[in-house]
């Protein structure tokens, strides 16, 4: 049994990781926004982090890491890629270890949350609106730590008229970030409660 269910696991994982892909390549993945990207490739993450577990969160986490990677190097991002000419060090660990860490997260707070039993439509919806909300903190707290003395910044702070960094964020990522949210609570809790009654009955007959 834990066989075959490693090896749906990994199925698994290879669908969402393709569906990530796809998601990019045909522009669903990540819409320019100003110097942001509105980004929906943290509802695959969610999925996966929430069905599979932490380690597959950060697996996903660390695919849509390299491809915004991608983005800084190749300068699609006009944000990731100021920072790439910056720091290319500090601009990995924005857009890799940052996206790890969220997948990595949110499947530990399902996990936790399954304490509370299992299969509820409202741990679903947490963990899915954990991802983005996750993907957010981490990814805007890094840029305050490495990238907020920079001109670049600075020129986006006086622009926004904010008067400390946390406005700052409140102002650049606003409505975008409300629509991230919203997005991945609602379709990542309806795949995953879809997926989940489906893996439940198909274990319980392995079983």
């Amino acid at each position: 049994m834990n066989k075959n269910l490693n090896v749906q696991h990994l199925v698994q994982l290879a669908m969402l990781i393709a569906i990530q892909i796809v998601m990019k390549a045909i522009g669903l993945g990540s819409v320019p926004v100003g110097p942001l990207y509105m980004s929906f490739l943290t509802i695959p993450i969610a999925v996966g982090a929430i069905l599979i577990g932490p380690a597959a969160g950060a697996v996903l986490g660390g695919v849509f890491g390299l491809v915004s990677f991608w983005d800084a190097v190749t300068g699609a991002s006009v944000m990731t890629g100021t920072f790439f000419q910056i720091s290319p060090v500090k601009t990995f660990v924005l857009c890799v270890l940052t996206r790890v860490l969220m997948g990595f997260c949110t499947g530990l707070l399902f996990k936790a949350l399954n304490h509370f039993g299992r299969y509820s439509s409202w741990k679903y919806l947490v963990g899915s609106i954990a991802a983005p909300v996750l993907n957010t903190f981490f990814f805007m707290g890094y840029i305050i730590l490495a990238f907020y003395q920079t001109s670049y910044i600075q020129e986006l702070v006086a622009a926004k008229g904010a008067s400390n960094a946390f406005m700052f964020v409140i102002l650049l990522v606003g409505v975008q970030g409300l629509v991230e949210a919203i997005a991945c609570g609602i379709v990542g809790t309806i795949v995953c409660k879809a997926l989940s009654s489906t893996i439940f009955r198909m274990s319980g007959a392995t079983a």
